[in-house]
């Protein structure tokens, strides 16, 4: 099983376990901004921005729109203020 098949064989499970769609996940604008902010601002930045993704779309955010806001921020964040 490759790393695809292990990652959607995850999100269904955990889909599952909360009682959610796996149609409903943005599993790639998610990993593009946790990339972004684990590359551009801080590592532990990664799992905590996708957290806060996930709350904003869970009030009702645009899920794309939220992705790409996040993502502008982090490739615009100043090297001075990465760790």
């Amino acid at each position: 099983m490759g790393p695809a098949s292990a990652l959607d064989t995850w999100i269904a499970a955990a889909c599952d376990e909360l009682g959610l769609s796996p149609g409903d996940v943005e599993a790639k604008a998610v990993l593009d901004v946790a990339r972004d902010v684990a590359h551009n601002v801080v590592r532990p930045g990664a799992p905590v921005t996708a957290y806060l993704m996930g709350v904003a779309v869970g009030r009702g955010a645009d899920p794309a729109e939220v992705a790409g806001r996040l993502s502008s921020l982090a490739l615009e964040w100043p090297a001075d203020g990465r760790e």
